[in-house]
């Protein structure tokens, strides 16, 4: 038998057992407009109806080195869900909702129990986003990547009214802001956070420090990044208005936050003690990591921030607790340069 591509590191054949096993998990993220199946050369999804002049919304993002603790512990289910939640939670931002979804998944060979658990997780993260899953690409790149590793990326895309886009002109001093939880650290500042962690203070992945109230670092570490779709369409269906919203992501509280404004007119002043501070921070600032280092490297417990008119903080923030979602007013813009200012 002469030299076949499997020799070479590529198994055709496991890359087609891998989409016969989530073609169901793809079907269940559908959403009406979703035109053909998983398997084509491309994945199509018409327009919804209602529309007078949408405005397509894109995003895309990866999960940093998030995805190495997923690797060093065998803990691939939620990874997933932390790939949707990176791209989808800067869509709605635009005032958008996510329509459809697709990944990229290299490796070095491909495992298909392995790839199965990471797409479910996808598949999960677009259901509670109500974005469908349309496609994507499973790459095997013998030479690469090492053996047993893998990487992932995803591109979203939403539609918004033209004359819906938020954009922050609107913005003005003596608007509150109002902070939506986050689930911990999400997918941004994880190298800082595993030396913290596992050099800096020798922990291990099991371990289970007093403060982490029972969690162990690969719990903290991997807990899966919060979904914020629903809390934007709960706000719409409540016909509840909101100024701007920002994503905090990479750059944290000091760089996000400024991302609302279209002039540096205005500062944003966080009234520090009035949302809670998941305990994995603060175990991660006695490594010796500095306040403003923090700051810039990680939400601190805020995962979406939003402006609103003070008349309308109240009610938004009922909205938001009854969907689910600890909010709390933390703080206001006032006249500035376009600086986060902790008080």
């Amino acid at each position: 038998m002469g030299l076949s591509y499997k020799d070479a590191g590529v198994d055709i054949d496991a890359g087609d057992e891998l989409v016969e096993r989530i073609k169901p998990l793809v079907k269940a993220t559908h959403r009406p407009e979703v035109l053909g199946a998983i398997g084509g050369f491309a994945g199509m999804c018409a327009l919804p109806t209602g529309y007078r002049n949408p405005i397509m919304v894109s995003g895309t993002d990866g999960v940093g080195t998030k995805l190495k603790t997923a690797l060093e512990t065998g803990r691939h289910n939620t990874i997933g869900i932390d790939l949707v939640a990176m791209c989808v939670n800067d869509v709605p931002v635009t005032g958008a909702a996510p329509l459809f979804f697709l990944d990229y998944y290299a490796s070095a060979a491909l495992d298909i129990e392995v790839a199965t658990a990471v797409i479910a997780g996808i598949a999960d993260g677009c259901k509670q986003s109500n974005c469908s899953l349309v496609g994507g690409e499973t790459a095997e790149m013998p030479g690469l990547y090492k053996e047993g590793d893998y990487d992932l990326a995803g591109f979203c895309v939403g539609i918004v009214e033209r004359d819906e886009i938020h954009s922050g002109k609107d913005l003005k001093s003596g608007d509150l802001l109002i902070g939506i939880s986050s689930s911990g650290l999400h997918s941004n500042g994880h190298s800082l956070a595993r030396m913290a962690l596992l050099e800096k203070l020798s922990l291990a992945y099991a371990d289970t420090p007093d403060t982490l109230a029972g969690q162990s670092i690969a719990d903290v570490l991997l807990e899966p990044t919060t979904l914020y779709v629903r809390a934007f369409a709960a706000l719409a269906e409540a016909k509840l208005p909101w100024k701007a919203a920002a994503h905090i992501t990479g750059g944290g509280l000091i760089e996000n936050p400024p991302r609302m404004l279209e002039s540096p007119d205005l500062d944003f002043c966080l009234n520090v003690g009035s949302w809670a501070e998941p305990a994995v921070f603060a175990l991660i600032a006695s490594a010796g990591v500095e306040p403003a280092e923090m700051r810039r490297t990680f939400n601190m417990g805020l995962g979406m921030l939003l402006a609103v008119s003070p008349g309308d903080a109240s009610n938004i923030v009922e909205c938001l607790e009854k969907s689910g979602y600890a909010a709390s007013t933390v703080g206001e813009l006032k006249a500035g340069s376009g600086q986060v200012v902790f008080a």
